[in-house]
């Protein structure tokens, strides 16, 4: 491992502690670079999310070294059970080759710190409640040299120096937009929000999502752009919430979380989704999509996750392209690293947004496409009533929204989407 020359310099300096910044950190790490691992607050921390993970996510815990028995505290789940248009519909996870055909479920309160304490143990240098101000930019290059942060309790002011540094602090990414990079408004963004209920359906063994989300408290029934989704926690909890996409008129008019109230109190009583069965407040947050700030690398920057925009506009899903991003990025500076001079170093980063657009901008444009349609809630409804009457096109429906194929060697749908992929535009 390199020596650090001081203990406020590294290598690579990674901001935030999320599934994106803790793989990063942990690939850097094991292939022995000094890395920094600077997470605003402190762990154990809560984090809205559904707590579902697909087969892609597992695979990527897998291969951090992550103990993902059920003795461990994980559990599993089979597939995925669909409902909407009169039909449940239930859908294992397909084999392949490339993925496992088992998704986990864990709360992000305890899973972000798993993760973190991997890279650790790994090797990089966690501080908790570092909050990180402005980046360092040097005047003669405009290159980022490191950042400027407020460490502990008594917010001491301290600055952090490496030659890159990696933004993995989600979608608000204070970095990035200091550094020049901002939202795209071309690009759709989605809203998660969730809640906790006591429930009998605690230890379901598939994840469960509602197709048609329909708003039933005004004087007509009303569906709306998006999806709910029901999660057994196997601690007596169920984790309920809407995913929800500003590609429709109603986005910004309707109060989310009254949205959520209503869907819950038309679910059927013996399910427990009370306000009396709630185990803590309704939580929002945003879903950055398809890539919606860009460049992914500029002047020693690294964008990574949420703050990447890497959220698959398919299905809401952020964590595996968190961690695979992660684990692209880390694969290159390593490479870049061993460079012998600057201009070879800033070649091989350079190659960082190319692989990110080979290995998800055709399908990110894929599903842009798709966000546009079901904005549409008449598109919707005729999509799950239709499409659920067919088992073998919602087979091909999961692979394609959870991004499940093998990439060679795969059957016949495998071929389509991958097909499909490569020949849609990389944007």
């Amino acid at each position: 491992m390199t020596e650090p020359l001081s203990e406020n310099t590294a290598d690579v300096i990674v901001v935030g502690a999320g599934p994106a910044g803790s793989a990063t950190a942990y690939h850097l790490a094991r292939s022995g670079l000094d890395v920094l691992l600077l997470e605003k607050t402190a762990f154990p921390r809560e984090k809205v999310c559904g707590d579902g993970l697909t087969p892609r996510a597992t695979k990527q815990l897998v291969s951090m070294g992550i103990d993902i028995s059920e003795e461990a505290g994980w559990l599993r789940n089979k597939g995925l059970r669909i409902i909407g248009g009169g039909v449940r519909l239930q859908l294992d996870w397909p084999e392949l080759a490339s993925f496992p055909d088992y998704g986990l479920v864990r709360k992000r309160d305890d899973f972000d710190e798993q993760l973190a304490r991997q890279a650790q143990k790994a090797g990089a240098r966690l501080y908790e409640r570092c909050n990180v101000g402005a980046p360092i930019i040097d005047d003669r290059t405009g290159r980022i040299t490191g950042v400027k942060a407020k460490l502990g309790e008594e917010k001491r002011e301290v600055t952090f120096h490496a030659p890159l540094v990696v933004a993995a602090d989600g979608n608000s990414t204070r970095l990035s937009l200091a550094m020049g990079l901002h939202r795209r408004e071309d690009r759709p963004m989605g809203v998660a929000v969730r809640t906790y209920f006591t429930s009998p359906r605690h230890d379901d063994d598939y994840l469960e999502s509602w197709l048609e989300l329909w708003d039933r408290r005004g004087a007509q029934d009303r569906l709306l752009p998006g999806y709910g989704w029901i999660f057994g926690m196997g601690d007596g909890t169920s984790n309920v919430g809407l995913g929800v996409l500003n590609t429709s008129d109603s986005f910004k008019e309707l109060d989310w979380r009254e949205v959520l109230k209503a869907w819950c109190a038309s679910m059927p009583e013996d399910w427990g989704y009370t306000p009396d069965n709630m185990t803590g407040p309704i939580r929002g947050a945003a879903l950055p999509m398809a890539f919606n700030r860009q460049p992914h690398y500029t002047r020693g920057l690294l964008l990574v996750g949420d703050a990447g925009g890497l959220v698959n506009p398919f299905n809401g899903e952020g964590i595996a392209y968190a961690m695979e991003s992660g684990q692209i990025a880390a694969e290159i500076i390593v490479q870049a690293h061993a460079r012998a001079t600057p201009a070879q170093r800033e070649i091989a980063l350079q190659r960082y947004p190319r692989v990110l657009k080979d290995t998800y901008g055709g399908y990110y444009t894929l599903g842009r496409a798709f966000v546009k349609l079901i904005g549409n809630p008449k598109i919707m409804q005729i999509a799950a009533q239709r499409g659920l009457t067919h088992p073998m096109l919602m087979k091909f429906t999961l692979k394609m929204l959870a991004n499940l194929t093998d990439p060679t060697g795969g059957d016949a749908m495998d071929r389509i989407i991958n097909g499909l992929s490569k020949v849609a535009p990389k944007a």
